[in-house]
């Protein structure tokens, strides 16, 4: 009787001791959130994704209405047309005046020829000498007039590029792999330039941050593996953890961790990457276990 008595004593005090363990850190879960928001204002044509879906970086996944700058584009487009149909006038013109200076000047030639052989006047010379400058100039002067035309090409140009900008803006894609936290629109909705469209995040792995002491700092690094547990249904659930950085500054320790005592001590943050299974969720509390 006296042997079981003392067996039930030191299972007491072993049981005891286990749950007077603590862990080494007291945290929640969180990721990095992306906001997406719209590029174009109009009517989203569509948006397909939902709560929970999980996407691919660089996806289209809606359109914004771009039924106006389309008509624009086209707009612009013609006027580019009508405006490189009189650049092609102007540049007749001038290959017309090259070819009466390519004649006139085998014609100067020809009479300067004549001139040393004393069988062409002087008067002669100056006259073909007089057309060359002035077919010279008029080819100068319509080049002038084609500068402003090709000006005005190439505005349009950059007025067309600037609605292509727009159109490919007027495209919801998605920057990051991720799984859809929040939908906040859909399908024939107006939309703004800034306007919210869903939220994203890529919980694959999961950040716990979690405040330590000063005295515990002497037990990690960066690098460093650790234990992360949660609460489950009958006992808690441990996974492998890897310390990625360790705050260089001391801070209150946050309201919602601990008693009111504790919360006045001086902490350091500390963030460890989980590998997530699905059972990790962003906000959940969990603990850090050096050990």
């Amino acid at each position: 009787m006296k042997t079981t008595l003392t067996l039930f004593i030191l299972i007491s005090l072993i049981s005891c001791s286990k749950n007077n363990e603590k862990a080494d850190g007291y945290g929640n879960f969180e990721a990095t959130e992306v906001t997406i928001s719209a590029e174009a204002n109009g009517k989203i044509d569509y948006l397909k994704l939902e709560e929970g879906d999980i996407l691919e970086p660089n996806m289209q996944v809606g359109l914004v209405d771009t039924t106006q700058l389309y008509f624009n584009k086209q707009q612009l487009i013609a006027s580019k047309s009508t405006v490189l149909s009189k650049s092609s006038n102007v540049l007749s013109q001038i290959n017309v005046l090259k070819e009466q200076l390519k004649t006139t000047l085998t014609e100067q030639k020809r009479i300067q020829n004549m001139f040393a052989e004393n069988a062409a006047t002087k008067r002669q010379v100056d006259e073909v000498v007089g057309k060359v400058n002035v077919l010279q100039e008029q080819i100068k002067s319509v080049g002038t007039q084609n500068a402003p035309i090709a000006n005005e090409a190439q505005s349009i140009d950059i007025q067309i590029e600037k609605i292509n900008d727009q159109i490919q803006k007027s495209k919801i894609i998605n920057p990051i792999k991720g799984t859809v936290l929040a939908k906040y629109a859909e399908p024939n909705e107006v939309t703004a330039f800034g306007k919210p469209l869903y939220k994203i995040a890529d919980i694959s792995e999961m950040t716990l941050r979690v405040y330590v002491s000063e005295t515990q700092l002497a037990q990690i690094k960066v690098g460093q593996t650790v234990t992360v547990k949660i609460d489950a249904e009958k006992e808690m659930k441990s996974y492998p953890g890897t310390i990625s950085w360790i705050a260089s500054t001391a801070e209150f320790t946050p309201k919602i961790i601990q008693t009111k005592e504790e919360r006045a001590n001086l902490v350091y943050a500390v963030k460890v990457k989980v590998k997530n299974n699905g059972s990790l969720k962003i906000g959940m509390p969990a603990e850090m276990w050096i050990k």
